[in-house]
């Protein structure tokens, strides 16, 4: 009984050191969400919570409400970043981007109302770099068995020495409590404050995947490759000379066989830079250089 007493205060004392830096977040016809504290006059939310850009209010802990005004946002990997007409009088969560590992114990913090609301669990699913369904990329992924309830998106997870881990969301995956990681936060982040928006490499194509010929299967050491099927004008693939019905096979050495893995390739800091496409042109394989270009 007295372990699960202190196991009780413990935990108690997390939520009452980190809550303070949740916010409430208001921008959704009567369904409130969840924000933390990043700056002293920045908000980082998700970007589902933020449906109505304007008289956007903030609820602090200690009954204060804020206005906010949306910087950026990114539903890629459903981030928002909000900016406090007044200073916050709570200081940020301790960051921290050290690894998760399965079985771990960790709390979800929100605030949909006036006081926080706490949920116990553990790290369900951990791994390396992941891309979105909407085609964003996080650095980690990380998974809770949370059950997402009202506010929970915007919230924070902390782990029991009351580290931040991240922003909790619902909004990546349907009915899953994931964790958008400390590393990735502070990347949006920067590119929201600076350009309101992330910027991502760009190449312009439509691709599908597609058996390569036996030859060019047992040379290169690998059985599939993309098909171009579409060059939008003016696009980097145009300029750079790629063609429809050049089969992509590697980018920059490494093998391509599917399109998501030219999209991983095309993240904030390739733009501006030269791609090295090696491609089956009409029955013979041939380089091409492009320079990545950025999305608008």
């Amino acid at each position: 009984m007295a372990m699960l007493t202190s196991v009780s205060e413990e935990l108690t004392a997390l939520a009452d050191a980190a809550g303070p830096a949740v916010v409430r977040v208001e921008a959704r016809h009567r369904r409130p969400g969840s924000g933390v504290v990043w700056a002293n006059d920045l908000v980082v939310t998700a970007d589902h919570v933020v449906e109505d850009d304007e008289d956007i209010q903030i609820g602090f802990a200690d009954g204060q409400t804020v206005g906010a005004a949306l910087m950026g946002r990114d539903p890629t990997t459903d981030l928002a970043l909000l900016k406090l007409a007044s200073p916050a009088t709570v200081p940020p969560p301790r960051w921290s981007d050290a690894a998760v590992r399965v079985g771990q114990l960790v709390l979800g913090l929100s605030r949909p109302g006036r006081t926080a609301r706490a949920a116990l669990g553990i790290i369900s699913a951990a791994g390396g770099t992941w891309r979105t369904p909407a085609g964003g990329e996080l650095d980690r992924y990380v998974q809770s068995d949370i059950r997402p309830t009202v506010g929970f998106s915007g919230g924070l997870l902390v782990d029991t020495s009351g580290n931040a881990l991240g922003v909790n969301t619902a909004g990546l995956l349907r009915r899953t409590a994931i964790t958008v990681p400390v590393v990735t936060l502070r990347n949006v982040v920067d590119m929201l404050r600076t350009h309101g928006r992330v910027r991502r490499g760009y190449l312009g194509i439509a691709a599908h995947t597609v058996r390569l010929p036996e030859r060019f299967g047992q040379q290169l050491g690998q059985r599939r490759g993309l098909i171009v099927v579409g060059i939008e004008p003016g696009s980097p693939a145009e300029q750079g000379g790629l063609l429809v019905g050049d089969v992509i096979t590697a980018i920059d050495g490494a093998p391509v066989r599917r399109l998501d893995e030219v999209a991983a390739r095309l993240g904030i800091g390739s733009i501006g830079g030269r791609m090295a496409l090696r491609l089956i042109r009409a029955g013979q394989l041939t380089d091409l250089s492009l320079t990545v270009g950025e999305r608008r």
